[in-house]
């Protein structure tokens, strides 16, 4: 590594901090993974044990919200990394591995045992949205989901398009927006992983490993269903995903969580699922303009299909579509 260069000085700061943390002289240190914001992971191997260590500049993250929750995840009795060591003055964390391989790698590679897989992260939800407490995670509000809403029109039409809304155009807009965020409040309040889909969910023992949980919220109960089946970089025919939703609602309803009756919440799930996939939409857009980050990019047209799919089949809907049509916008 070139310690001459800023990142290449905090790989270097992190791998002497965690040796130093494990009490070792030597050991491997590499890329683990990078997500779509500031934060970087390296694998730390010493013989047959490895760790991984956070690197989060603290100007640009926060790791409080990490500790914070994988004690929730901790506390829920599922597998999160267990924070080892910690220096939040420049950033870093250590933490257990779970693993080398997501979900998302295990399903692409073949996904003969996709159904397994997915039965144990339906589990795990459960077993998170059962452990909620009011108050402890901050609320997916209003004026959080509406914040969320505005990266669409803010990042994808008007910079990536170059397109300016209409008046009329804007208005139907956020119509849409009243109605997605008044559904998504009516719904029962629990724990909200915010990113709980196969590229955060770890092939590991027990099943799965939850990881990429620090924006963690209380919100909407079907947000986490929404996310877990319609993902950001998997597509699954419409009559798998409507099976596993069956599935998540028979254990759920077992497990005591108080869901709307079958119809409601078939509308709640779809309605939710559009609210993210709109933000989705301006994220992507916010990460190669903003963040330097193109590939993401080529995911937007399985968002596109993701809301026509669903605005198609609800007349409240149907001016999102034609909003749609009138930006180009096909999957």
């Amino acid at each position: 590594m070139n310690p001459t260069t800023e990142p290449d000085a905090r790989a270097a700061a992190a791998r002497d901090w965690a040796l130093q943390q494990l009490a070792l002289d030597e050991a491997r240190f590499a890329p683990a993974s990078a997500d779509a914001s500031f934060r970087r992971y390296f694998r730390v191997e010493a013989g047959q044990r490895s760790w991984v260590v956070m690197d989060a500049p603290p100007e640009r993250e926060d790791c409080r919200p990490f500790i914070r929750v994988a004690q929730l995840l901790d506390e829920a009795g599922l597998h999160g990394p267990r924070v080892l060591a910690q220096d939040l003055a420049r950033g870093f964390l250590l933490l257990a591995d779970l693993g080398r391989q997501t979900y998302l790698h295990r399903i692409q590679a073949g996904g003969a045992d996709a159904e397994a897989l997915m039965s144990d992260a339906i589990d795990a939800l459960i077993r998170w949205q059962l452990a909620s407490r009011p108050g402890v995670l901050p609320p997916y509000d209003a004026a959080l989901l509406q914040r969320e809403l505005a990266l669409f029109p803010d990042w994808y039409v008007a910079r990536h398009l170059q397109t300016s809304l209409s008046a009329t155009q804007a208005e139907r807009l956020a119509g849409i927006e009243r109605l997605l965020v008044a559904s998504a409040l009516a719904q029962p309040r629990v724990y909200v992983h915010r990113d709980y889909m196969p590229r955060n969910l770890m092939v590991s023992t027990p099943n799965p490993g939850i990881v990429d949980f620090q924006d963690a919220v209380e919100g909407p109960l079907a947000y986490d269903v929404v996310s877990l089946f319609k993902d950001a970089f998997l597509s699954w025919p419409a009559d798998q995903v409507e099976r596993w939703r069956a599935l998540y609602v028979q254990r759920a309803r077992k497990a005591g969580l108080p869901l709307a009756d079958d119809g409601e919440f078939a509308r709640q799930f779809d309605w939710m699922g559009v609210q993210r996939h709109l933000k989705v939409i301006g994220i992507f857009a916010r990460i190669n303009y903003r963040d330097g980050k193109p590939h993401y990019l080529a995911d937007v047209p399985r968002f596109i299909g993701y809301v026509r799919e669903v605005a198609q089949r609800y007349r409240e809907l149907t001016p999102l579509l034609q909003l749609f049509d009138q930006l180009g916008m096909v999957a």
